[in-house]
C-alpha cells in the first residue's frame, strides 16, 4: 500500500529522498512489533543525560534531614539551562501488610515531589504535610513531578549490610536485581494539582517530552545511592565503605507499570506519529549510508558484543517473554558472521536490516536499536523531532469522497476485522473512578461498557464507513457531522492519519487477542527502559536508568555510552 509521504512533524523537515525509505505504517504500527521495540539513542532518557552532560550539570545535596535508620528528608538540587530543580525526598518506615506495586496503594517507603527552583524551609514544611500523602495532598505550580517508590526487599538491606561491613554487595544479586528501590508511579503534567507542562514547555533542556518526568527519575536513582551509603555509615562509622562506582552505574531504579500508561499512545496520535518518525528517519538515515567510518565498524562489532552479553544477563518469569528471548539470543548469536561481513560491504546498515528480515521481531528490532546507535550526531538532532504542540485536526470542508478516499488507503486494516465474532468485540476500555486509572473489562461478563473510552478505532471505522456508503460523496464534511455528530471523533483522527501515517496502532485493540502489554512496552521503548519483566499481559517491571552515569561522572566522555547496559 501506498502512502502519504510525510513533509514535516512540526518544526522538522523530512527530506523527501528519505520519505521514500520510511518503512510503511502497516508494517511498524502492528502491536506484536511495537510490543519488540527496543530503547535507542533518541530514548528520552538518553535525550536528557545528553543535554545534562553537555550543559555541564552537577547535583548538589542542599538538605539532609535523614536519620540513622533512613528515615527523613532530603534534597537534592541541579542545574539546567541556569536553572534549578530540587528533587525533595521523603523517607519513613513501612510495614511490610502495607508494602505493594499496585496504584491502590496508599503508604511507600519514600515520596518525591520535584519542586521549581529551591525549597524554602516554609516550603519544605508545607510539602511534608502533602508529598508523603501522594495524590491525596495539595499542590502549587512550584510542584512539577510527584512520585513514590518502595525499596527492593531483596537487595536494599543487603548492599547497607555488606557496605557497613565494608564489603561490597554480592555481585550476582546485584546483577539479578538492578535497583534499589522501583517507582511505583511518577506523575507529571498538571495531575492532582502539580504544574501543568506548558509551565517549562519552552525551558531549555525540557522541551522535549518527559524530560521533567526523566530529570526526576534520575535524581530519585541519585539519592537512592546516597541513602543506602548513610545509613550503612549510620551502622558502622568505622568499618562503612562507599559503593563502587561500577556496581552504582548498574544499579538504576525500577519500576512498576501497568494499564495505565496504554491509553496514552492512542490519546496522542500525533504525538506518537511523530515518535515513530523520528525513529523511522533515524532507520531510513542509516540504511542510505554507503559505508561506514573505521570507527563506526568498530563500535558496531563492539556494541552488537554487548547486545549479546545484554541478552544474557535479562531474565524473566514470564513464559511467552522468556520463549522470546530464548529465540532472540539464538539468533543474535548466530548474526555475529554476518554483522563482520556486512559492515565492510557498500550500504552495510540496509543489508544488516535485510538480514533480519526472516527473523523474529524481537531480533529485527534489536538490529534496528543496534544500528541507530552507531549514527550518533548524524541523528541525535532528530529527537527535537519528537514533541508535538499540535492536536489533531478536524477539516470540516473536506468532500466525503476525500473522508472515504483516506479509509479505503490508510484503514483497510480495521475494515478487514469481523466485529460479528464475540472475540473480536471481547473487552472494553474504562477509567476507574476510585483512581482515575484506565482498566480493561470483558464486555459479556463485566458491568460498564457504557462507560467505554474511544479506543475502539477499528470498530468506530467500521461504523462511520457503513454510514458513508449511502451518503452523496461530493458533501462536505461539515453536513455529515451536523447529522452524526457521534462520528467527529473519528473522523477527525482519520484526517490527522492522512499526514501523520504512523498515529495508528493497526490493530484491534478491544479484540480477545490484544495485549496491553505490547503498548506499554512500546511507550517504555521511547523512555528507554530495558530488561521488560512482564508479570502478566496487563503490567510489567522495568529497570530506567540502568548503567546511566550517575552525577559526578556526568563531564565523563563516555557519558553517553550506555546503551543496553551490561554487569
Amino acid at each position: 500500500m501506498d502512502m502519504p509521504l510525510p513533509k514535516t512533524f512540526d518544526n522538522c523537515q523530512l527530506p523527501n529522498d528519505l520519505a521514500k525509505q520510511l518503512r510503511a505504517p502497516d508494517s511498524v504500527m502492528k502491536l506484536a512489533r511495537l510490543g519488540s521495540f527496543f530503547p535507542t539513542r533518541l530514548s528520552f532518557m538518553r535525550v536528557l543525560i545528553r543535554q545534562l552532560a553537555k550543559e555541564g550539570s552537577s547535583v548538589k545535596q542542599t538538605v539532609w534531614s535523614i536519620n540513622e535508620d533512613g528515615y527523613g528528608r532530603a534534597v537534592l538540587t541541579i542545574n539546567l539551562n541556569h536553572k534549578h530543580y530540587s528533587l525533595i525526598a521523603f523517607t519513613q518506615p513501612l510495614s511490610e501488610e502495607n508494602r505493594t506495586d499496585r496504584v491502590i496503594a496508599e503508604a511507600w517507603d519514600s515520596t518525591y515531589v520535584l519542586y521549581d527552583g529551591i525549597p524554602s524551609i516554609g516550603d519544605l514544611e508545607r510539602l511534608k504535610k502533602h508529598v508523603p500523602h501522594q495524590e491525596a495532598g495539595r499542590y502549587s505550580d512550584k510542584e512539577l513531578v510527584l512520585s513514590r517508590a518502595n525499596k527492593s526487599v531483596r537487595l536494599f538491606g543487603h548492599v547497607v549490610d555488606r557496605l557497613a561491613q565494608g564489603l561490597q554487595p554480592d555481585f550476582e544479586l546485584v546483577k539479578s536485581t538492578g535497583y534499589l528501590m522501583r517507582t511505583t508511579a511518577v506523575y507529571g503534567n498538571g495531575k492532582f494539582g502539580i504544574s501543568d507542562r506548558s509551565k517549562i514547555a519552552t525551558r531549555g533542556g525540557l522541551s522535549g517530552p518527559f524530560q521533567i518526568e526523566m530529570l526526576a527519575v534520575y535524581l530519585i536513582r541519585e539519592f537512592t545511592h546516597k541513602l543506602v551509603e548513610h545509613i550503612a555509615q549510620q551502622k558502622s562509622p568505622k568499618t562503612a565503605i562507599k559503593l563502587d562506582a561500577k556496581l552504582k552505574r548498574y544499579l538504576g531504579i525500577g519500576n512498576s507499570t501497568g494499564l495505565g500508561m496504554a491509553p496514552f499512545l492512542i490519546s496522542h496520535p500525533v504525538l506518537f506519529n511523530n515518535w515513530i518518525l523520528a525513529r523511522e528517519t533515524a532507520v531510513a538515515q542509516m540504511r542510505s549510508k554507503i559505508d561506514l567510518s573505521v570507527e563506526q565498524k568498530k563500535e558496531l562489532s563492539t556494541l552488537y558484543s554487548r547486545a549479546q552479553a545484554h541478552l544474557s544477563q535479562w531474565q524473566t518469569t514470564d513464559t511467552i517473554q522468556s520463549n522470546r528471548i530464548s529465540i532472540l539470543r539464538d539468533e543474535w548469536t548466530k548474526l555475529k558472521t554476518q554483522v563482520e561481513l556486512l559492515k565492510k560491504r557498500p550500504f552495510p546498515i540496509d543489508n544488516l536490516i535485510e538480514s533480519t528480515s526472516s527473523l523474529s521481531l524481537e531480533t529485527q528490532e534489536l538490529m534496528i536499536a543496534l544500528v541507530l546507535e552507531i549514527g550518533g550526531d548524524e541523528i541525535d538532532d532528530l529527537s527535537h523531532c519528537m514533541n508535538s504542540d499540535t492536536a489533531p485536526r478536524l477539516r470540516p470542508d473536506m468532500r466525503l469522497r476525500s473522508l472515504k478516499t483516506i479509509i479505503y488507503n490508510q484503514f483497510q486494516w480495521a475494515l478487514s476485522i469481523d466485529f460479528s465474532k464475540p472475540e473480536e468485540n471481547y473487552q472494553f476500555w474504562y477509567t476507574s473512578a476510585t483512581k482515575l486509572e484506565p482498566r480493561l473489562g470483558v464486555r459479556e461478563t463485566e458491568e460498564g461498557a457504557e462507560k467505554e473510552q474511544p479506543l475502539d478505532i477499528a470498530k468506530r471505522v467500521q461504523n462511520l464507513e457503513r454510514t458513508l456508503r449511502d451518503y452523496n460523496d461530493d458533501e462536505i464534511t461539515a453536513v455529515f457531522i451536523l447529522k452524526y455528530p457521534e462520528f467527529r471523533y473519528i473522523i477527525r483522527r482519520i484526517q490527522t492519519a492522512s499526514w501523520a501515517p504512523y498515529s495508528e496502532i493497526q490493530d484491534n485493540l478491544i479484540g480477545k487477542n490484544c495485549r496491553p502489554i505490547d503498548m506499554l512496552r512500546c511507550k517504555l521503548s521511547f523512555f528507554g527502559a530495558a530488561k521488560f519483566d512482564p508479570k502478566s499481559d496487563k503490567w510489567t517491571r522495568i529497570t530506567l536508568y540502568q548503567g546511566a552515569p550517575t552525577a559526578s561522572e556526568l563531564n565523563d566522555s563516555n557519558a553517553d555510552d550506555w546503551w543496553l547496559p551490561v554487569l
